[in-house]
């Protein structure tokens, strides 16, 4: 990297993942309407014009950390393998599971994306993720149901809604360093949602 790069990214510990992690934490602080290219650059110790070097924009921000979020959940019930064995239901678990360690493992992102609204065209196409999300995960409820692994008498969409429901409000209350990592939080929710669903 030659000195005039090196010189353009700002001051030495804000790359752009810095960068955003800080917006991030602004964003879910005051919200995103209220936070201004100005308030994260007093808070960076930046110049509007280094975060502008590596963001075009406040929304161009906001994408980035929505997509993280939403890229890692998609990939949760994407690179779960149909006949991973246990069926539908084995499927759903290990989705919850990998769920559970998104939270946590990307919990300022995933808090964001469970405040955005869809006030900006940015927050509309996280919605429809979102939506798309939620009926995939519908859909492996339903084929669980079918299956006759999990009980039929709750709806498939209210098993699931209820379900993430209390996946998402980890965001509220989890602390990091607490004394339930992910993995033992994973073992909380399937117990909870999972014997919950299971047939008798």
């Amino acid at each position: 990297m030659s000195e005039m790069q090196s010189a353009r990214r700002g001051r030495p510990g804000y790359d752009q993942q810095g960068i955003l992690a800080v917006a991030v934490a602004a964003f879910n602080e005051y919200g995103y309407d209220a936070t201004s290219i100005g308030m994260l650059a007093e808070r960076l110790g930046l110049s509007k014009s280094a975060i502008y070097h590596h963001f075009g924009s406040k929304d161009e921000i906001l994408d980035r950390a929505l997509d993280s979020a939403l890229s890692s959940l998609e990939a949760v019930v994407e690179d779960e393998p149909a006949d991973a064995g246990g069926g539908a239901a084995g499927r759903l678990e290990r989705v919850l599971r990998g769920a559970v360690h998104v939270l946590v493992d990307q919990l300022p992102a995933v808090t964001l994306l469970l405040r955005v609204r869809g006030n900006t065209d940015v927050e509309r196409t996280a919605l429809s993720r979102r939506r798309t999300f939620d009926r995939r995960i519908t859909a492996l409820v339903s084929a669980a149901q079918s299956e006759g692994a999990l009980r039929d008498d709750i709806d498939a969409s209210v098993a699931a809604r209820l379900t993430f429901g209390m996946i998402n409000s980890i965001v509220e209350w989890y602390r990091p360093g607490g004394r339930e990592g992910a993995d033992r939080l994973a073992d909380d929710v399937v117990a909870i949602a999972l014997d919950g669903l299971r047939k008798r």
